[in-house]
């Protein structure tokens, strides 16, 4: 039985005694469900898991009936409902704009459709390296004459930036050396918003009278030229602007976004979730301002080692890439952040190729989906003097 089901066989009951407007067959009708006397303990465990396994995002109204059946499902469902940070999943979109699980790495994956220039990721809901997974967010490759974009949409067949699931996007140089990522909505209190055209159109749109829609940098990404053609990976570097380089420390937080500023979706566009420690920092100055303009999160690729007998590049993907490929890397946190130790080792995301056009993206706090993809998605980009 699925989420939806349950949701549709309560909210039927609820409508039948509501329609009866008696307080003894309230209980009458409660006492007819099978989930009425279920314990706790296995009532959570049972909507855990099935949300879950399901390939899509609930609605805002199921999750409403859900939470209005009675104290204790609202208390439960509230439980379900955290934060990537806490849960260790992605149950809502916003989910996508908020930083991961601090202790394990999140298993997605990215399907790639060469003829159409688009790249949609899912959230992995098994073992399995390339499954029937949910999906997160869809991606557009846009050719510019002196740069290439790659739109970032919630919505596979609306992917435009004057669209109400516009997420961000990722900008290139005309080499393909030098990367910007973009967030389509303030990612923290004081964020600046970078003076394009391209913000001043989707201003036009007002997508939200509340929040301001535009293009924020939150990251840079730069990749190091090989002009001699000397063998091995690619060396990457990433300046994560809007997360400050103690986040990665025990105790650090990470700037985590609370509600979408979308008005075309009807899945929770605006509903505000249980906040977790990381947002404490938007009640603080910005990542980018005052003592921490140089203190940002700055992230570079996991050397690889020459294995001897294979005769190539290796790393330690831990079985989760099966193909070898220029593609693939790991990123962990720089010694620019400070003093090496045991945090600097983690692995914060990694990517790598298992079929023709399946990737694997596994991503940790401090980072958030949107974030990762976007790193990924500038891997799949033309490097003229790179390899």
């Amino acid at each position: 039985m699925s989420l939806r089901s349950i949701i549709q066989e309560m909210r039927s009951r609820s409508r039948r005694v509501v329609q009866d407007g008696s307080t003894a067959e309230v209980g009458d009708g409660l006492a007819q469900s099978c989930w009425t006397y279920m314990p706790q303990e296995l009532l959570r465990e049972i909507l855990v898991r099935i949300e879950s396994s399901e390939n899509v995002w609930p609605l805002r109204k199921s999750v409403v009936a859900c939470a209005g059946v009675c104290r204790s499902w609202r208390r439960i469902t509230k439980e379900i409902v955290k934060t990537p940070e806490v849960s260790g999943s992605l149950t809502f979109p916003i989910s996508v704009k908020q930083p991961g699980p601090r202790d394990l790495l999140l298993h997605c994956f990215i399907k790639r459709n060469r003829s159409a220039q688009t790249y949609f990721l899912y959230l992995s809901l098994t073992s399995a390296l390339a499954d029937d997974g949910k999906f997160l967010l869809a991606a557009r490759k846009c050719r510019r004459a002196t740069c290439t974009d790659y739109i970032i949409s919630l919505h596979v067949d609306d992917m435009s930036k004057a669209s109400g699931t516009f997420v961000g996007k990722l900008r290139s140089n005309f080499l393909g050396t030098k990367f910007t990522i973009f967030d389509g909505q303030p990612p923290h209190a004081g964020a600046k918003l970078s003076k394009s055209r391209s913000s001043r159109l989707v201003g036009l749109k007002q997508v939200s009278p509340r929040v301001p829609a535009g293009n924020y940098p939150v990251a840079h990404i730069s990749y190091e030229l090989n002009v001699l053609g000397s063998r091995g990976p690619r060396r990457m570097h990433c300046v994560m602007d809007a997360i400050p380089a103690s986040a990665i420390e025990p105790g650090g937080v990470a700037p985590i976004q609370t509600e979408f500023s979308l008005s075309r979706i009807d899945f929770l566009p605006s509903l505000r979730f249980s906040w977790s420690k990381s947002n404490h920092m938007d009640d603080q100055p910005s990542g980018s301002s005052t003592d921490q303009e140089d203190r940002v999160l700055v992230l570079r690729n996991k050397a690889a080692r020459w294995h001897e007998q294979l005769q190539c590049w290796c790393l330690n993907f831990h079985g989760r890439v099966t193909i070898a490929s220029v593609k693939n890397f790991q990123l962990v946190a720089s010694p620019e952040n400070g003093l090496a130790g045991p945090e600097h080792e983690k692995i914060i995301l990694q990517f790598g190729k298992v079929g023709k056009d399946i990737f694997t993206m596994d991503y940790r706090y401090p980072i958030s989906a949107f974030q990762a993809f976007a790193i990924c998605l500038s891997s799949f980009d033309t490097k003229i003097a790179c390899e």
